[in-house]
């Protein structure tokens, strides 16, 4: 399918070849037929794609900062590399698409195949939409005609921000796509509305609408015509749609509002804010979030839980069905907003000059088509002679993009395809990385005879499963780790894995590093008890960040606190035999990242795990100290290793990075060597058993035995 994206390296504005997605579970696949192009939110993208690494720099002082303190921690070549990783992300464009259904995910019930249908899907000629993402198109309503729906929203939900009342005067400052579907919403409303835009084609056009346009580059100025307009009352809200980086716009608000006026943000403008024009008058400012309730909240739109008509009576999903409803009953008019219709294959007519273009809204119709969409896209030779070391790999996010390919590019592995739920990631991955075929559909993967290995690289819910279908299709399995998130998955992965006669290998790096080699050379092969304390200075994340999400994520404990369960395995030559975890807080929840997990092994040691994440980032992010027979090892952040009481030991200086490396190089060698297995599976079965009972000695405040 073709899919119009943004290369935000070089700025250039690409129709792409993908494949097309599968319909996930709780979303509708929809084949579109038109996407309307925000001209305002896209040009902003356009723009920042074509500045230079500098101005980029300049428009995100943020990110800036990240950067900086990322050199400190990790140094400059890591970060460089994390860098120009995140520019060679494509960006998909768009979001006000329509089209009609031709699947329906597992847990939909309110939509069928066949349905028209409003989303906010990208420009691409089929997408995969959240239902709550999704709304019914009524049948007096065109296609072109309910392309409005996201863009409408979005001025919809500054109204609801503004709550207007009858007979209230409210300006819209900007009169583009939004402002104007605004300016006829508070119009509808019941409002006086008083509209300023610089462009004269379109204040011509509000004033088609019954809108009290003005244009202030005719010598105008704005607050006193808004003074003169209500009788010296002023305003009684202000809603901003415009896309400006002048502070002016955010002070003249301030001057026309009426004491205690509303002044709702929707568009981009500079806000250095005077003090003195908003305490005065006691005005009240708010930012609109997109859509409405329930944008980027993880639980509504991908996991489909609705909020409670009752207690949340306009959702993002109902916003778009009242802008359908204002659009079905001609309360508002979209249609004579309509500046172009361009073919999808003509995009360029769009995209070649947005920083000139005096259009409103354009409109991309997509050609018609039949037949089940292409899911596979060959991008290199898809030749391969039948052997060893040829990869699959499903999943192609940021850990593929920047740890996964770039080792596995150093080693004799044949890669022949890439999986990605969307297409547009894999296939990027894909043309860097001279992998033969990008593809939506794991089947093709799990099916084609020439591929020896799959590697699992998805989210950690779906480990266990994709691991358990590789290996009955008779492949072996390298996967990220966790191995599984619970008892049950675990138990598929094991039958599967001992009816299989495959191997499987679990992401655990940090034993095949460099230091950790050494470690465990200087340490010895006897089986004596240690004391090891080891610590995680992870970090923190956002609580809604998907690790979290024990559905999902597993939590961190499970999910990365499980690398140092392994490495202390392996330094030991043991396994965990009992584990007790204590988390920080009065009442600790089991998705905690802040814990001292206890280990106790067969073997005698006694090992602590601390996982913070409450740590500063100028410390460093692992640290290993291991106390065995009246000598000790102190390992920092995988950049040198120190030995007391060694009577031949030198100190030594590394990479952590050398150990994904050194464990892919070993991975292929041993499929192609005929399979064997690099780490024991009783080894993995300890290690992912260990993780899970952390969590149930969370719950239950005592130690967990292992069988």
């Amino acid at each position: 399918m073709k899919q119009i994206i943004q290369n935000i390296k070089n700025g250039d504005t690409i129709l792409e070849e993908v494949p097309a997605p599968l319909v996930k579970p709780g979303q509708v696949l929809i084949q579109t037929t038109r996407s309307l192009v925000s001209l305002g939110t896209e040009r902003m993208l356009v723009e920042f794609g074509k500045a230079n690494f500098l101005q980029k720099a300049r428009q995100q002082p943020d990110k800036v900062i990240e950067v900086i303190n990322k050199v400190k921690t990790d140094g400059l070549q890591p970060t460089v590399n994390a860098v120009f990783n995140k520019l060679g992300q494509p960006l998909p464009l768009g979001y006000c698409n329509v089209g009609k259904v031709i699947a329906v995910g597992k847990g939909v019930e309110e939509f069928a195949v066949g349905d028209r249908v409003a989303s906010n899907g990208h420009h691409a000629e089929y997408v995969s939409v959240p239902k709550n993402l999704v709304a019914k198109i009524p049948d007096n309503i065109s296609d072109e005609e309910a392309a409005f729906t996201v863009i409408g929203a979005i001025g919809l939900q500054g109204i609801r921000l503004a709550n207007p009342t009858f007979g209230e005067t409210i300006v819209v400052v900007g009169l583009g796509l939004i402002g104007l579907i605004t300016a006829q919403l508070l119009k509808a409303n019941g409002c006086q509305v008083i509209g300023f835009d610089y462009d004269a084609s379109k204040i011509e056009l509000a004033k088609t609408f019954g809108i009290d346009a003005v244009n202030p580059g005719e010598g105008v100025d704005q607050v006193a015509y808004v003074n003169n307009a209500t009788q010296a009352v002023g305003a009684d809200a202000v809603i901003i749609t415009a896309s400006n980086k002048s502070n002016e716009i955010i002070s003249q608000s301030a001057k026309m509002s009426r004491k205690r006026g509303r002044i709702i943000l929707v568009g981009v403008i500079g806000l250095d804010i005077s003090r003195a024009d908003f305490f005065e008058k006691e005005l009240t400012f708010q930012v609109s979030c997109s859509y409405g309730p329930g944008r980027y909240d993880e639980a509504y739109e991908q996991k489909g839980q609705d909020y409670p008509l009752g207690f949340v009576r306009w959702t993002e999903k109902r916003n778009f069905e009242a802008v359908l409803q204002a659009i079905s009953a001609k309360v508002i008019q979209v249609e004579p907003l309509i500046t172009e219709r361009v073919p999808l294959e003509e995009y360029i007519q769009i995209y070649g000059d947005m920083a000139g273009s005096k259009s409103i809204a354009s409109i991309l119709v997509y050609p018609e088509k039949s037949g089940e969409p292409n899911r596979s896209v060959v991008i290199g030779s898809n030749k391969f002679t039948p052997g060893k070391g040829t990869v699959g790999i499903i999943g192609a996010g940021n850990f593929t993009s920047a740890m996964i390919l770039p080792c596995l590019k150093k080693t004799p592995a044949h890669l022949k395809f890439i999986s990605s739920s969307g297409g547009l990631s894999g296939t990027t991955l894909a043309k860097k990385f001279n992998i033969a075929q990008s593809t939506t559909d794991n089947s093709l993967i799990l099916k084609d005879h020439d591929v020896d290995l799959v590697m699992v690289t998805t989210r950690h819910n779906a480990h266990a499963k994709m691991v358990a279908e590789a290996l009955n299709s008779g492949k072996h399995v390298f996967v990220e780790k966790p191995l599984a998130l619970n008892q049950d998955e675990l138990d598929q992965v094991l039958k599967a894995y001992l009816e299989s006669g495959k191997t499987v290998s679990v992401g655990f790096n940090r034993r095949f590093a460099p230091l950790a080699l050494k470690m465990k050379k200087a340490l010895g092969s006897g089986n004596t008890p240690m004391n090891i304390i080891a610590t995680m200075n992870a970090g923190f994340i956002p609580a809604n960040v998907w690790v979290h999400d024990m559905e999902v994520g597993g939590g961190r404990i499970i999910g990365e606190a499980c690398h140092y369960i392994d490495l202390i395995t392996y330094l030991t030559g043991s396994k965990v035999k009992a584990v007790c975890m204590n988390a920080m807080g009065t009442q600790p929840e089991e998705n905690t990242d802040n814990a001292s997990i206890m280990l106790k092994y067969e073997n005698g040691t006694n090992a602590v795990i601390n996982y913070f994440a409450n740590g500063s980032k100028a410390y460093s992010k692992e640290r290993v100290e291991v106390f065995h027979q009246e000598r000790t090892l102190i390992m920092d952040n995988w950049r040198n290793l120190k030995g007391f009481g060694f009577k031949t030991f030198s100190s030594a200086s590394s990479g952590q990075d050398k150990g994904h490396q050194n464990q892919f190089n070993l991975l292929i060698e041993s499929i192609q060597k005929g399979g064997d297995q690099i780490i024991p599976m009783d080894e993995l079965v300890n290690t992912t058993k260990a993780s899970f009972a952390a969590i149930e000695s969370l719950k239950t405040g005592a130690w967990v035995m292992l069988e």
